[in-house]
């Protein structure tokens, strides 16, 4: 059913808007239309302007051009506090949480409950006991954001918004660190809010997921919509055509050579939980991966895949086991070292463990290769100049230059730079941490050709992904981890049923 048709006026509209950064338009007059219960989907590649027109409707920034209609009347955002006021709230794809306050603090940040002059942290807590529990997660208002995982904190960027009691709510990227278990929870809490009339503004790069609650999709390609739809009239196919004008295919493992020697020895390795140090996050798991090998580990939140790589990495301490590479034992190597050595990890949390958002594009792609540059005590920029040039244009970053600031960059592009940053270091074995989060179904397809012809090189890759359709693409061998173990080993003839059954995630029959 799509419902937009059946509610007339739109609760929020954008007409005509333009966006210019500098000599850039983003925006090239974009007419959009949000409706009282409905989901409307916004699909689009990196770049595409999503983002930049979803700031724009919840005041983040400013239109060049345009006007803004709330329940028909000209509204203009003074800012995201004037636009709250108003009903608009937006879930950002890049958290916005304060890692040293708890998450009570984090929740009502900005907006502080009071009775009197006084803040009232009674009424605080009750509530964010509540809306936690709407979302299934069983967490201590008063633990700090630092200390949870990655998809905890985009649930709770979540539980942020639902507290302000939106008649408009913005999703831009919600699900992109979450498990499918929390997917279901976030989808329950989606129908719950549009059968109560608030209209949903979703966009994913998850595109089958974000079929499930579509009611109308809207398409934007370079800066300008292409193409809307109801959700009765749209598939898959419809959706990747209007966004990249052809159907892409995200490969298959690449073939027609042999594997060469053990680039990776991974034995007996343990990983404690550093708040239970008896607790094993990873346990006793032993791996190996020969050059020109691509292996694939799934599993659910809380697996153990993040951990594993950040240990192997040596950004995490082993309990036990050993690490090698080709030359020889890693294991009490530094993660300098271990980078030196020829073993580079893109991290999940480009914000956080990737990008350092005060320096360019250029510069964060030359951070991990800055000793080649160095002659004596100077640094030959004119090599670093090249070097990031060759990396920019090697993973296709969307950028109006190296000298162009990490914060200009959409999401996806901000993970390319990541990618590039390491694999411009010339890697002998690449772990790749949830390399395609946030990012869209073209620049996914161009990250798996990069993997697939340095594997052909001899490059062995191990990458971790939340994603089944994922493993299938591009895999020599698929691993699924579960509770910090190996629990199933298959080829690329395995069904996405079989992977999804072997990590413990329960299978949904159509």
């Amino acid at each position: 059913m799509n419902a937009a048709l059946q509610l007339g006026a739109p609760v929020l509209s954008a007409r005509h808007i333009v966006k210019n950064y500098g000599g850039v338009r983003a925006l090239k007059g974009v007419d959009f239309d949000v409706y009282p219960g409905t989901v409307t989907t916004l699909f689009g590649e990196n770049g595409a302007g999503k983002s930049t027109l979803m700031k724009i409707l919840s005041g983040v920034e400013q239109p060049s051009d345009g006007t803004i209609l709330l329940d028909g009347s000209e509204v203009t955002f003074a800012d995201t506090n004037d636009a709250r006021d108003h009903g608009i709230s937006i879930i950002h794809q890049e958290l916005s949480l304060s890692p040293n306050l708890s998450v009570r603090d984090n929740l009502y940040m900005g907006r502080e409950l009071r009775r009197g002059l006084a803040v009232d942290y009674r009424t605080q807590e009750k509530r964010s006991r509540e809306v936690l529990g709407e979302l299934g997660l069983k967490i201590d208002p008063h633990a700090k954001v630092s200390e949870l995982r990655l998809g905890e904190q985009q649930l709770i960027e979540i539980a942020r918004a639902l507290l302000a009691d939106s008649r408009i709510l913005i999703m831009d990227e919600p699900t992109s660190a979450l498990s499918a278990n929390e997917v279901e929870i976030l989808f329950n809490v989606i129908e719950d809010l549009t059968s109560k009339g608030v209209a949903i503004v979703y966009i994913s790069h998850h595109l089958e997921e974000a079929l499930q609650v579509t009611d109308q999709a809207v398409v934007l390609r370079d800066g300008s919509m292409t193409a809307k739809a109801p959700a009765d009239e749209i598939d898959l196919e419809w959706i990747v055509r209007h966004m990249v004008g052809e159907n892409f295919d995200l490969g298959a493992p690449p073939s027609g050579y042999e594997f060469g020697p053990m680039a990776l020895d991974i034995e007996g390795v343990s990983v404690a939980d550093p708040k239970e140090p008896d607790r094993m996050l990873v346990d006793q798991l032993s791996l190996k991966v020969q050059e020109g090998e691509i292996v694939c580990i799934y599993g659910l939140m809380g697996a153990g895949r993040t951990e594993l790589l950040e240990a192997v990495a040596g950004r995490r301490p082993l309990a036990a086991g050993t690490i090698r590479m080709r030359k020889g034992e890693i294991t009490h190597l530094s993660l300098r070292d271990r980078l030196a050595s020829g073993l580079g990890l893109v991290p999940e949390d480009r914000q956080r463990d990737g990008l350092v958002p005060t320096l360019s594009v250029g510069r964060n792609i030359s951070l991990a290769s800055v000793s080649t540059f160095v002659k004596g005590l100077f640094v030959s920029r004119a090599k670093e100049r090249t070097h990031s040039d060759e990396a920019i244009s090697d993973v296709r970053v969307k950028t109006d230059g190296r000298g162009a600031p990490i914060g200009s960059l959409s999401g996806g592009n901000q993970q390319k730079v990541v990618i590039g940053k390491i694999v411009s270091t010339g890697p002998k074995v690449l772990l790749l941490d949830e390399p395609t989060r946030g990012i869209d179904v073209g620049a996914k397809a161009e990250v798996f050709k990069l993997v697939a012809q340095r594997a052909r090189t001899g490059l062995a890759v191990v990458y971790s992904t939340s994603e089944v359709g994922e493993c299938l693409s591009i895999a020599h061998r698929i691993i699924v981890m579960s509770r910090g173990r190996i629990v199933a080993e298959f080829d690329p003839s395995v069904t996405k049923e079989e992977i999804m059954a072997a990590s413990g995630e329960a299978v949904v029959e159509a």
